[in-house]
Formats: structure tokens, C-alpha cells, sequence
């Protein structure tokens, strides 16, 4: 857990070479004055460039990255940064004015930098983490379908343990290779999960979404899935399913799930199972064309899906199902 203790001034304060230049409160609103996009803040202060860093449609980023030691101000960041730790086990400090917070780096926790703010960070040694770089405006988007009174400002969290957020944040570093479209969707749902957590669990007040009341009409269920099995350049985005149903993708995912007993995602990675198992067992099309017919960047990537799935590769499969 964070641990907070007040302090008088001390010389470290006078590492803090900016205050944030806020109109509001953090987490309140955007733009910062003079904050930096938050991937180009992370590489200036730890040094280095990502492992992988993905983009989505909606401004929302996944990094991964591999860091060692610390000893810098983090300058105010135009988005929410949240992150999570792999095998990491080093001690946090967080100097913010005469305030020092501190927790320690490991698996199961959380740390979360609110766009706009600005704090001294010391950390002793290697670091590997997965961050979610998050506009303010899908926090107020995901509160405003939730049906809720709008979003509180986020709470700075430091080592802080939530074994919740941070399995949701371990999801994402399965996905940043592979079938475009498939992990695009996964994406784009763990982002709204990830939104909806942060309103529940780190703001000043607790959201609490509104219950689904029922599942998709017959024919938003049907547009949806052909939608999902459309083998042409049909738009694939949550955005897309949800308009096409004429509801929020907060309460369209929820619908989804609830006529179907899957999420989006889950139901179209069963489909492009299926897809893979009738093409290995009724045809002689090579492994790598069946990856590229499904939408994977290369083979070693269907295969890995397809082994994660099954328990197989696919060239085991195919001849154990002839």
C-alpha cells in the first residue's frame, strides 16, 4: 500500500524544477499548459524507448517498457499514466511538494501519475513495467455511459496494491502482437475496463455504474455479428459495434455479453478459431496462408494463439483431426 508521510522542506524539494500549471484540479480536465504527451515524457525521464508501445483510434497508448535506475521529475503528462510491474521487486519514492509518498514496485500493484501533475521520483534499480497512457476525455466519456455523476479527479497512487487493475493491465502485453483486428478489439474493451476500474477504485469519490438491464434486440445481435464475421475491410472497432446498435460501447459491451455469454472479443477469437481449425482440417493451404487469410502478422504469432487455445500447434492439429 501508498505510504504518505508529511515532511518539512528539505533540500530534494529543490529538485522540483516546475509546479503543474493547472486551471483545475488533477484528472479535472484537459489541456495542461505546457504538459508533454506522456510517451515522449516517459522516454525523456527513463532514458530509453519502449519495448513495444501501441496506439489506439482513441488516443489511448499500452507501452512496455524495460528501465533502470531513477532519479528524475516527472514533468506534468497530458494523459493518465498507469502502470503495473513484471517481476519487479525495487522501493518508490514519490516527492511531491512537502509530501512524501512511497511503496515498492512489484507484481499486483498499481502507480498512477494524473495527467498535469508533477513529482520527483527516485527508484534504485531495474525496473520492467506496462503502462496505459489514458486521455482525460475517456475517463469522462466511460463515466458519462456509465450513467454516473461524472468523473472525480484520479488519486495518486504509488506502488498502491490492486491486484484487480493490475491483472487487467497484464492482459495487454498478450496482445500487442498478432491478429490486428482481433487484438485491436481486445484493446479497446480492456481500455473501457481499465476506465471503468480507475472511476471505481482511484477517485476521490467511487463510481458506481449503472447494472445492464438486458441483452441486445434481435436485430442489433444479428448487425453485431455479422459485423464480427464480415471476412472484408468491415470496421472491427468497438466504436463501430456499438453505433451499429444504437448504444454507449459501455453498455453495448455489457448487452453483448449478456445475449451471448461472451465479450466481443472472446466471441470473435472463437470465431477465428473455428475459421483456423475447418481450414486445417478441410484444406491443404499452408499454415502461414491461413495465418495471413485470418488477419496475423506472421505465422509464429497464429501458431502461438492457436497453441494458447488448443494446447496444439496447428501442425499438430491438423494431422491428429485427419
Amino acid at each position: 500500500m501508498d505510504e504518505t508521510i508529511p515532511r518539512g522542506p528539505s533540500p530534494e524539494d529543490m529538485f522540483r524544477t516546475s509546479e503543474p500549471q493547472q486551471t483545475s484540479k488533477p484528472g479535472a480536465g484537459q489541456p495542461w499548459h505546457g504538459a508533454r504527451p506522456s510517451a515522449d515524457e516517459m522516454a525523456r525521464v527513463l532514458g530509453t524507448t519502449p519495448r513495444r508501445i501501441v496506439t489506439e483510434l482513441s488516443g489511448s497508448s499500452f507501452a512496455h517498457w524495460n528501465h533502470g535506475e531513477l532519479h528524475d521529475v516527472v514533468e506534468p503528462m497530458t494523459d493518465h499514466v498507469i502502470m503495473t510491474y513484471i517481476g519487479t521487486m525495487q522501493r518508490l519514492e514519490r516527492r511531491t511538494g512537502r509530501t512524501l509518498a512511497s511503496g515498492t514496485a512489484r507484481p499486483g500493484v498499481v502507480t498512477i501519475i494524473p495527467s498535469g501533475t508533477s513529482s520527483r521520483w527516485d527508484i534504485g534499480g531495474a525496473v520492467e513495467v506496462l503502462q496505459l497512457y489514458l486521455p482525460h476525455g475517456i475517463l469522462e466519456r466511460v463515466a458519462t455511459e456509465a450513467d454516473t455523476s461524472g468523473p472525480a479527479p484520479l488519486l495518486e497512487r504509488t506502488g498502491h496494491l490492486d491486484p484487480t487493475t493490475s491483472r487487467l493491465l497484464m492482459s495487454a502485453s498478450e496482445v500487442l502482437d498478432g491478429s490486428e483486428a482481433l487484438d485491436a478489439l481486445f484493446r479497446q474493451q480492456l481500455t473501457e475496463l481499465l476506465a471503468t476500474r480507475l472511476l471505481s477504485a482511484h477517485t476521490g469519490t467511487a463510481a458506481s455504474p449503472q447494472p445492464a438491464l438486458g441483452g441486445l434486440a434481435p436485430t442489433a445481435l444479428r448487425r453485431a455479428i455479422e459485423r464480427l464475421r464480415s471476412d472484408d475491410d468491415a470496421d472491427l472497432s468497438l466504436a463501430a459495434l456499438a453505433a451499429d446498435a444504437h448504444l454507449s460501447r459501455f453498455h453495448f459491451c455489457r448487452a453483448f455479453k449478456l445475449s451471448t455469454g461472451l465479450s466481443p472479443h472472446a466471441w470473435l477469437r472463437q470465431h477465428r478459431l473455428a475459421q483456423a481449425m475447418t481450414m486445417l482440417r478441410d484444406t491443404d493451404e499452408s499454415i502461414i496462408s491461413i495465418a495471413v487469410t485470418l488477419g496475423y502478422g506472421s505465422q509464429s504469432a497464429f501458431a502461438a494463439t492457436f497453441r494458447r487455445l488448443t494446447g496444439e500447434t496447428p501442425r499438430d492439429w491438423r494431422r491428429r483431426a485427419r
